[in-house]
């Protein structure tokens, strides 16, 4: 089918729900808000061995008396390879987004470390730093929903590999995992890329090609390998990717493997590249299936 604009949607529940350097360095934004309040918060973390600083978009309302009890569902955005957790409220005008939610947003600092525990470094812990600090501390500091239900998770390129794999290996912790633009291969990349910063970064995190953590965070053998069981268990899946991105097939093929799994999903492609742009567009399309699924 010809369209100028395409847009698939591939689901099987009633409901729906940069890998390498930025492409585009283009500001949208810095985005303002006067009805939600956007804070820098620090973790003194003791798996990384240093202070790790993250966002956080509290919504309108948040510190009014009659909503002292209330608590939020909380969303977490990953940031992409070279950037930072200040990226997501000061290249998109995300504050302004999170005004029409009643939700919390957290921007967690992911470094270059492919929200994975690293085999070169000892205090590269990304993925238990996200799972076992970062989250139990958003629970305690903030009024937040901290169940499975009232828990999502998504990122741009490197983020949405690690929002993706997060949503795979902690299905009990998240109802919706996220991609825009995911480097969904990065476990496997070996190849030549567009910036060396991003096979350093790979080869520094996952080790040499076949080492067993390459295997063990490697998505796609994840959903190869997944029972009928473990299926049921995951949370709803959302992928969406440009079809001018050097990313497009990876994120074809991780999609035609959702396909023949039966796995629960939804899947766009829209005119685009890898770039701020686009960002600004998804998140926006993100927090409303986000939305959805937590009133469900």
């Amino acid at each position: 089918m010809k369209l100028a604009r395409i847009i698939v949607l591939l689901s099987f529940l009633v409901f729906p729900v940069a890998f390498f350097a930025y492409g585009d360095h283009s500001m949208i934004g810095p985005a303002t808000s006067a009805t939600t309040e956007t804070r820098t918060e620090k973790l003194t973390s003791k798996l990384m061995a240093r202070d790790l600083s993250y966002r956080v978009v509290l919504p309108v309302g948040y510190s009014e008396k009659m909503n002292e009890t209330k608590r939020y569902p909380v969303i977490y955005l990953l940031h992409g390879l070279t950037g930072s957790h200040a990226n997501w409220t000061e290249r998109t005008k995300l504050s302004e987004y999170a005004a029409k939610y009643s939700m919390i947003i957290i921007t967690p600092e992911g470094e270059n470390g492919w929200y994975t525990d690293g085999v070169t470094n000892d205090n590269d812990k990304y993925e238990s730093y996200i799972i076992k600090e970062l989250i139990p501390e958003v629970d305690t500091k903030f009024r937040t929903l901290s169940d499975r239900k009232g828990r999502a998770i998504a990122g741009l390129s490197m983020g949405g590999y690690g929002a993706i794999k997060f949503g795979l290996k902690y299905p009990e912790m998240f109802v919706i995992a996220g991609s825009f633009s995911g480097a969904l291969g990065a476990a496997s990349f070996t190849g030549a890329a567009p910036n060396a910063a991003g096979l350093a970064s790979i080869a520094r995190i996952f080790g040499p090609p076949g080492s067993e953590t390459r295997k063990a965070n490697d998505i796609f053998q994840m959903i190869r390998d997944m029972t009928p069981e473990k299926i049921k268990a995951l949370p709803f899946l959302y992928v969406d990717c440009g079809t001018d991105d050097f990313l497009f097939q990876n994120n074809r093929e991780f999609v035609e493997l959702l396909i023949s799994k039966r796995i629960p999903h939804e899947y766009r492609q829209l005119p685009g590249g890898h770039t701020w742009i686009y960002w600004d567009k998804q998140v926006q399309e993100f927090l409303r299936v986000s939305s959805r699924i937590f009133s469900s």
